[in-house]
């Protein structure tokens, strides 16, 4: 008998224990309520158009005099780093003495269409740092960018760097046009003007289902079979919703914003060669004269290593630490082992310049 062969017997059987998880499984969906993310005590201490700035409350006696501000993607929802209290990022930085900032760019809407990056980073971005120098009584701050948060951050310490003590980078695109970017290939030969001058805001739905597609097998069809196995327990299937919550959570982008952010950094690969232009402002990634942290994942589909790691020969720090993370894209935030290791990395690098 050839070993990918399965008796009748052996079908039927399995289909049986199929159809018995998946009827157990809906027993346990009737007992789960409403799906909570973002569990972490806040306060929301700036607010301006759909932006707001939390604060959230720290859990030791003395944390650190440097405030440290997460700058989260505008592609996603930010409660992806404070999804539960076991995984947490956000609540892991807290308990190693860290004073957190979070920015939210909310949902855009028609009033946002015509929003550019330069609103968003020398707008938005500038006045919240602002905000919190103020509340501390402070000339810089920490910065903590995370995928196209971190390609943000790098463009506002280049323009801003006297704003800005220590930066750090997690799953940042640097170079967008290295040869395992399937995301950057794609991109490439997509019409981006007539796309937005079509439908304005680009739908969250449809960038959704772009990224999906870069793992079709397993992000659109192995995972929900694989997730009959966790409908079992409550706290299992909680979990996974808590996670599809977050994916399909996703805001539509400011038309004009999602314009430049392609053309200039996929299509043109500007950020490295110093051609953004942000308002009247240039973005040369040599004026990134303060530390530099750059957290990577070595398994990321949307973001490679290389993409990331390219950091290093543009920026003017002479002080630049690289730290890989042997993960994915989304384990970087949510896998156990993250929720040890990355969050103790940040802390450790953080009070040895603080």
């Amino acid at each position: 008998m050839l070993p990918f062969q399965i008796r009748p017997d052996q079908a039927v059987q399995e289909m049986l224990e199929f159809n018995q998880k998946l009827a157990e499984g809906l027993k346990t969906l009737t007992q789960i309520g409403q799906i909570d993310v973002g569990i972490t005590p806040r306060e929301a201490v700036y607010q301006e158009d759909k932006l707001v700035l939390y604060r959230y409350r720290p859990i030791v006696g003395n944390p650190s005099p440097i405030p440290l501000l997460i700058v989260y993607a505008l592609v996603n929802r930010p409660y992806m780093v404070d999804l539960q209290p076991d995984r947490s990022l956000v609540k892991n930085l807290l308990e190693v003495g860290q004073d957190v900032y979070l920015l939210d760019w909310g949902y855009p809407d028609g009033a946002d269409r015509y929003l550019t990056l330069d609103d968003y980073i020398n707008g938005y971005l500038y006045r919240c740092v602002k905000a919190i120098c103020r509340r501390h009584t402070l000339e810089k701050i920490n910065l903590l960018g995370i995928c196209q948060g971190g390609t943000f951050s790098l463009c506002y310490s280049a323009i801003y760097p006297s704003n800005v003590r220590n930066l750090i980078t997690m799953v940042t695109p640097v170079d967008f046009k290295t040869p395992s970017n399937l995301l950057s290939h794609w991109m490439q030969q997509v019409d981006i003007d007539l796309l937005v001058d079509t439908v304005g805001n680009i739908p969250g739905e449809l960038l959704n289902w772009t990224f999906l597609s870069l793992k079709p097998f397993r992000l659109t069809g192995q995972k929900y079979l694989d997730m009959i196995d966790s409908l079992g327990n409550v706290e299992a299937a909680k979990n996974f919703l808590r996670m599809e919550k977050w994916i399909f959570d996703s805001p539509d982008q400011a038309g004009e914003a999602f314009r430049q952010f392609i053309k200039e950094f996929f299509q043109k690969n500007a950020l490295i060669k110093n051609k953004v232009m942000l308002g009247e402002h240039r973005v040369e990634l040599k004026n990134v004269t303060m530390p530099v942290l750059n957290i990577y994942a070595t398994e990321d589909h949307l973001v490679p290593s290389e993409a990331s790691t390219a950091l290093k020969q543009y920026v003017g720090t002479e002080d630049y630490t690289e730290a890989p993370f042997n993960g994915g894209h989304i384990g970087i935030y949510v896998s156990r082992r993250a929720q040890k290791e990355v969050p103790a990395t940040i802390s450790r690098w953080l009070e040895a310049r603080t």
